[in-house]
């Protein structure tokens, strides 16, 4: 009888350890993570209650998106990330649903420029709408975006006004995020703007990269700028822990910014500071793979950790994938991106049926004590966006 026993004890422990190996031997595969992304963004898509609101975040203790009007700076990301999962699916109502979304952001287009995140706005919706549609009323309102975009720009600097709003600790502000809305009017400029575009672009590119790129690889957040002279004044880290630290999303930014920069104009330099900046980012992350909101933050380990930055980093590595040299090098930041990916589609980031989001553990704006810790919305897009880059990547191969 206890040999019989012993037999079953042992039994069940093979069983259980065989369903232990096989669960961790579950591969990480963009295809699956994608198609389960898609299925839950239709299913939000539907209580979504009106097309002119745009879900934003999702504070703790909640479960549904909290979302905002149109001329939120996070306006365009859920138009883009239904575009993307349209993309992924062919779904037909996905596409009705980003349609209307994106038509519901047309205003900006035509409307004084209030700040530089007319390209986030417009480009993560009317880009993508474009890209995927070829329609030709798209084209028309992103290449007026552009033209209301580059009115915010300064010949004196040489350089975009990012918030055109006079405060006391800064004049002209150039800031690290601008990088990312270069790409509307380097596409315009492409499609039939104004060359004047394309050179401002590069411009504004060289300005940052010269002001606002520490030594160390790291970055300031925002340049201040006399608006008059063009001459530097200071740099500042306005949403980060302190002016010499690293700010996690602000070195992301920069990473995907000077690759696309790169792309579009061919400058080697803009190329070099993408690399520095990746090989900084990946040299400080943490033992768990996902950076803090702030590398620098001294509550490190209890600070809150930014899952939207380590999103933009693979997109970025993913760009800098194919544009460097070599096939080691291209290897290299595949397979950062992918690592990021893998660490992001987790148990601990992945919110699964926690809430309507993607994924869980981004922080805003943590100096004002805002969205800290919680569900936004820009971490979606970019995740959804890196995924279906990654899984191009493997399918060409």
């Amino acid at each position: 009888m206890r040999v019989r026993l012993q037999l079953i004890l042992f039994a069940s422990f093979l069983m259980f350890s065989c369903a232990s190996q096989k669960k961790e031997t579950v591969q990480f595969s963009p295809e699956r993570i994608l198609d389960e992304n898609v299925k839950k963004i239709k299913d939000v898509q539907k209580t979504v209650k009106s097309v002119d609101q745009f879900p934003r975040n999702i504070p703790k203790g909640q479960t549904q998106w909290e979302t905002v009007g149109a001329r939120d700076w996070c306006s365009g990301f859920w138009p883009g990330v239904l575009w993307y999962a349209y993309e992924q699916s062919n779904d037909p109502e996905l596409k009705q649903g980003a349609m209307k979304s994106t038509e519901a952001l047309r205003q900006i287009a035509y409307s004084p420029a209030e700040n530089h995140d007319i390209g986030f706005m417009l480009y993560c919706s009317y880009g993508n709408g474009y890209r995927l549609t070829g329609n030709e009323d798209y084209k028309n309102v992103l290449l007026a975006a552009a033209d209301t975009l580059a009115t915010l720009y300064n010949p004196k600097v040489g350089s975009i006004l990012s918030w055109p709003i006079k405060k006391s600790e800064f004049d002209h502000n150039t800031i690290v995020d601008n990088m990312m809305n270069l790409e509307l009017l380097f596409w315009a400029a492409k499609n039939g703007g104004s060359k004047d575009l394309y050179d401002l672009s590069e411009s504004h590119a060289r300005v940052t990269m010269d002001y606002l790129v520490r030594e160390d690889g790291s970055m300031f957040h925002l340049g201040s700028f006399d608006s008059e002279t063009g001459k530097f004044l200071k740099g500042m880290t306005h949403q980060g822990y302190a002016d010499d630290s690293m700010w996690a999303r602000g070195q992301s930014w920069g990473i995907y910014g000077f690759a696309i920069a790169y792309r579009e104009t061919g400058n080697e330099d803009f190329l070099k500071t993408s690399i520095k900046l990746a090989d900084h980012f990946l040299k400080r992350l943490p033992e768990d793979g996902i950076p803090y909101w702030d590398f620098d933050d001294p509550k490190i380990p209890n600070s809150p950790k930014d899952a939207s930055a380590a999103a933009v980093a693979a997109c970025g590595m993913l760009e800098l994938s194919e544009l460097v040299e070599g096939t080691g090098l291209k290897q290299k930041y595949l397979d950062a991106a992918e690592g990021l990916l893998e660490k992001l589609s987790s148990d601990t980031y992945l919110s699964r049926d926690a809430n309507q989001a993607l994924l869980l553990h981004s922080t805003g704006h943590h100096p004002n004590n805002s969205e800290i810790d919680m569900p936004i919305v820009y971490a979606d897009y970019y995740y959804m966006e890196a995924l279906l880059r990654l899984k191009r990547l493997k399918s060409s191969k």
